[in-house]
């Protein structure tokens, strides 16, 4: 059984005006996952982060670190937690080794000369440790802020939204760098809005919009639970109406006839399975066509579908 590292019960957080950024929020981090939260702007993400970090103060709700409850033993929790925002939040005039021991010290930390320079080496800042922050590009002023939330060694590190606005080979690359802190044992939780950086490194994804939390599950599970296959046959030429031996599938008419639209299966294989039986259905009907484009739902289509039937529902 995996030991929590991390477990929220209830959390709310209501600000003034009215506005529930977090509503009534259970959440349980296990030691060594890769945990991707996922929702649309203003859905909650940073206010959840905030909170555990000491940023924000919930209305309600208890947390628990280690162990330690959050609200009364906050010291003991808070060396172990580590946190990249979104923003720079550091002297932009300061060297980058600079910024990054200091954030060491901050913690109680004795200077580690070997330990820094092995942080900023596997970020690719050791030739910029010398630099004022001020004169990196955007995406390395992002690795000074994973440098600067690593110095301490944290055992549980938040990323929120770390690859925002970077371009997509940065991405990747901050990818290995969060697959190799899993490596060394560190749980990562991360905030995004790019699915694919989800589908990429997550262990578990949970989905969050307007301060609730829509669901939490492992990857694959999610995928099997919620998944769909489409499969688009195009006919040789166009029909008005459908076989009842082809019907009895989850098929629609497209494009004036000239398109079979099959969408069903549940992720598990079943639509593959029905994808074979409609095609022998439509040869044994003398239905012909000229081509098949058979594709699997990704986390983006379960993602998307997910917050879709929320707002629809508001």
């Amino acid at each position: 059984m995996s030991e929590p590292i991390l477990e929220l019960e209830g959390l709310t957080k209501i600000y003034k005006g009215g506005l529930r950024a977090l509503d009534d929020v259970d959440l349980t981090i296990n030691k060594g996952e890769i945990f991707a939260l996922l929702g649309p702007n203003g859905a909650g993400k940073t206010t959840l982060i905030g909170s555990v970090c000491g940023l924000v103060r919930p209305t309600s709700g208890t947390m628990k670190a280690f162990g330690h409850d959050l609200s009364t033993d906050w010291r003991a929790a808070r060396r172990r937690i580590g946190l990249v925002p979104q923003e720079m939040a550091t002297d932009m005039f300061e060297e980058v080794i600079r910024a990054v021991n200091y954030s060491r010290g901050l913690f109680g930390l004795a200077p580690d000369k070997d330990r820094v320079e092995e942080i900023l080496r596997s970020l690719s800042l050791w030739n910029k440790k010398d630099e004022q922050i001020r004169n990196l590009s955007g995406g390395m002023k992002r690795r000074v802020l994973i440098a600067k939330a690593l110095a301490h060694e944290p055992d549980l590190l938040f990323l929120d939204e770390p690859t925002a606005g970077v371009d997509v080979e940065l991405r990747k690359d901050m990818w290995r760098q969060i697959d190799a802190m899993r490596a060394r044992g560190v749980t990562v939780i991360l905030t995004t809005h790019y699915i694919e950086e989800a589908e990429e490194m997550a262990d578990r994804v949970g989905v969050i919009d307007k301060g609730k939390i829509l669901m939490v599950d492992e990857k694959a599970d999610m995928m099997a639970k919620l998944g769909r296959t489409e499969a688009l046959f195009t006919l040789a030429s166009p029909i008005d109406s459908l076989p009842p031996s082809v019907a009895a599938y989850s098929v629609e008419l497209e494009q004036g006839g000239t398109v079979l639209c099959y969408r069903g299966g549940d992720g598990s294989g079943k639509g593959k399975q029905e994808v074979a039986e409609l095609t022998k259905a439509l040869v044994a009907a003398d239905v012909n066509f000229t081509g098949i484009d058979v594709r699997e739902s990704s986390l983006e289509d379960i993602f998307v579908g997910l917050i879709g039937h929320r707002e629809n529902a508001a």
